[in-house]
């Protein structure tokens, strides 16, 4: 434990870590009032990185949580934390070894199998979550992990079509375009091909803004809704897209599958072109 009261949690897996990582996730929210440092350690596959990361331990102050479905590196872990007296606690080792007990059988000991046989699944929750972290141009430094980048005035469904993406197991972002305002430095370090902009006629854009006002019970704001200023504000949009390259996409009578088919076909079309 650190002089500060936290304390760091090594997770530590020859896979991805997850089964681990839930686990501990589910015990720390029993101490809410407790601060913790949880520091995962995926892929680890030899008795060597095991001793490495039990000495690393050691000078923390850690506790190491550890899933291994090779017998030879869960051993050499627990052996490693002993010899450091580090607390750790082996998740899957218990588990493996009532199985192969009762089913008379040795586990196939192959790292990752169940993210294998999962892996639409967690690649669809790792979309999600990614999306939902880098909404509305949040911690835009981390912009280029995205698999996409969309951006466009105020109300052109930037999110929805991002939330549609990352069910499908898109990583995407989304940044607004500020009229008045040059798009952020991170968004232009992009190739071009990796944003889509989404771009409406004033009428729809502003009906779609009055719903929104009315939604949220708010009087009309003259700025946010006045035909000529979005005019302004589009054309200046679309001005910016052509500058830099970017993909266009006319939202204006558009469902929010058919915008993301779209953003999906310019996907396909990067891949097949060997961008990335």
């Amino acid at each position: 434990m650190t002089d500060s009261g936290r304390l760091d949690l090594f997770i530590v897996s020859d896979g991805t870590g997850r089964t681990a990582m839930q686990v501990v996730e589910a015990a720390m929210v029993q101490f809410a009032e407790r601060d913790f440092n949880v520091v995962p350690y995926s892929g680890v596959r030899t008795s060597e990185r095991a001793e490495e990361l039990a000495q690393q331990a050691a000078d923390r102050g850690a506790v190491v949580f550890y899933t291994f479905v090779s017998q030879d590196v869960r051993q050499a872990m627990k052996a490693a934390c002993e010899r450091h007296l580090v607390a750790s606690v082996d998740i899957l080792g218990p588990v493996l070894s009532a199985m192969a007990f009762h089913l008379s059988s040795l586990p196939s000991a192959h790292p990752g199998l169940m993210y294998d046989s999962h892996k639409e699944y967690f690649d669809r929750i790792d979309a999600i979550d990614y999306t939902l972290k880098h909404d509305d141009g949040a911690r835009i430094h981390e912009l280029d992990s995205a698999d996409i980048v969309v951006i466009g005035v105020s109300r052109v469904s930037k999110s929805s079509t991002c939330f549609y993406l990352g069910y499908r197991g898109i990583r995407a972002a989304n940044v607004p375009l500020v009229s008045g305002r040059e798009p952020p430095e991170e968004l232009l370090a992009l190739p071009a091909h990796k944003v889509v902009g989404l771009t409406t006629n004033p009428h729809r854009l502003r009906s779609v803004r009055q719903a929104r006002l009315t939604s949220i019970g708010v009087k009309e704001i003259d700025d946010y809704i006045d035909r000529e200023g979005l005019a302004a504000e589009i054309r200046a949009a679309n001005i910016l897209m052509t500058r830099y390259g970017w993909k266009q996409i006319d939202v204006s009578y558009k469902a929010i599958e058919e915008v993301a088919r779209e953003v999906l076909r310019l996907l396909e079309q990067n891949r097949a072109d060997g961008l990335s």
